[in-house]
């Protein structure tokens, strides 16, 4: 049975390998379903409706491969990818799961290491560029330390910024056009993790060299992982124009880094985020690429894999709906209003700085008395919002 929320390619939904590639294992337990193949993942996704898949190196070519062996695997997945219709919007790199990298890859002590991260995100880049990516997102899983008495986080930024410098300046030299998205993550798998929100990498992405080309991909588990809030981080991104891509799951506050199916928690939160993405309240929309960075419940077989893949597209399609109907619901629109309401004309005062207005903002009577004495009603404006959700309204 199908319905409008089944996923198409134009809905824009994305997967990584590594994400319905997923086997089951944890810290605790061992893998608990089969590999799947790259080329046996992009028949699946083009199957589930999905528009496209994405990588890090070692997702599809293998630590160490040889040359001929690399350009055998590139080449038919790429062939694969066009016999099914799928796009590779993004290419990644691991920089942490090689233990070379255990002190980080562009903040390591090691300046030999830091080196050999960028010759590896070079040919990564490479790979990404044949297959068609115009994205490149960096997460920095291994970007911090256990203890302060290891390195001045000082000197480790410097670093970070000129392995940036470097790779920007490099793939400009090529003459791509290409986009970098950094990733942010609070804590794990170190101790402390360098830039661990949004807000911060936005900050420092203002320090780079070619900070045109650099943005970042927020993750909602992330942003979930110590409190914070997803919507406001993607808020603050679109805001600078500086979300290049984004990554969507789910998560419980306060747990380790869960990458739960989209939606399955915090209906509320995921759904203001897709009303955000979605531009329904009055913005433009985000049009890029909708990546799932999550996986399967270790209780699925391969079957589930696909459940998840599926669900993860369809809630957000119904979030989606939602959102459009809440923003077009005449109440809402109302209270809005109200709440917003500019009748004197203050609000032209503040858009930008002149004697007349300085002067005009200083000679205002206030009567803060009865301003603080009006409601807003967003008790009100948040139980619509439930209602919608809960499928009464």
């Amino acid at each position: 049975m199908s319905d409008s929320f089944d996923p198409t390619p134009d809905d824009r939904f994305t997967f990584g390998l590594w994400t319905v590639g997923n086997p089951g294992a944890d810290p605790f337990g061992p893998r608990v379903r089969p590999s799947i193949s790259p080329t046996e993942i992009v028949a699946g996704l083009a199957k589930v409706g999905a528009y496209g898949v994405n990588l890090h190196d070692n997702d599809l070519v293998p630590f160490g491969a040889s040359a001929a062996e690399r350009d055998r695997i590139v080449a038919d997945f790429k062939q694969a990818c066009e016999d099914h219709g799928l796009a590779v919007p993004m290419a990644t790199t691991n920089l942490f799961s090689h233990p070379v990298f255990r002190d980080g890859a562009f903040t390591s002590s090691n300046p030999k290491v830091r080196a050999y991260a960028i010759q590896k995100v070079m040919r990564s880049i490479e790979t990404g560029i044949e297959l068609g990516a115009k994205i490149n997102v960096f997460w920095g899983g291994r970007e911090g330390l256990e203890t302060d008495a290891a390195k001045d986080t000082r000197d480790a930024i410097k670093w970070y910024r000129e392995c940036l410098d470097f790779l920007c300046a490099w793939t400009k030299d090529q003459g791509w056009e290409q986009k970098f998205a950094l990733e942010a993550k609070p804590n794990e798998p170190r101790s402390e993790i360098f830039l661990p929100t949004t807000g911060h990498m936005l900050h420092f992405i203002e320090t780079l060299e070619h900070s045109e080309m650099c943005g970042v991909n927020p993750e909602t588990a992330h942003e979930n992982m110590p409190g914070l809030s997803m919507v406001h981080a993607v808020a603050q991104a679109m805001e600078v124009d500086k979300l290049f891509h984004i990554d969507l799951n789910a998560q419980k506050i306060g747990r380790y880094d869960q990458d739960l199916r989209f939606g399955s928690e915090d209906v509320k939160g995921a759904f203001f985020l897709v009303r955000l993405l979605e531009g329904t309240g009055g913005y433009a929309p985000y049009t890029g690429p909708l990546h799932f960075d999550s996986h399967a419940y270790r209780t699925e077989d391969i079957d589930g894999v696909w459940d998840f893949a599926r669900g993860s597209m369809r809630t957000y399609k119904i979030l989606a709906a939602k959102a459009k109907v809440f923003d077009a619901d005449p109440e809402v629109q109302q209270l809005l209003a109200a709440t917003h309401a500019d009748p004197d004309g203050v609000a032209g005062l503040m858009n930008s700085y002149s004697g007349s207005n300085a002067a005009a903002i200083s000679d205002m009577a206030h009567d803060p008395e009865a301003m603080a004495a009006v409601g807003h009603r967003y008790e009100r404006l948040d139980q619509i919002a439930m209602e919608h959700l809960l499928g009464v309204r």
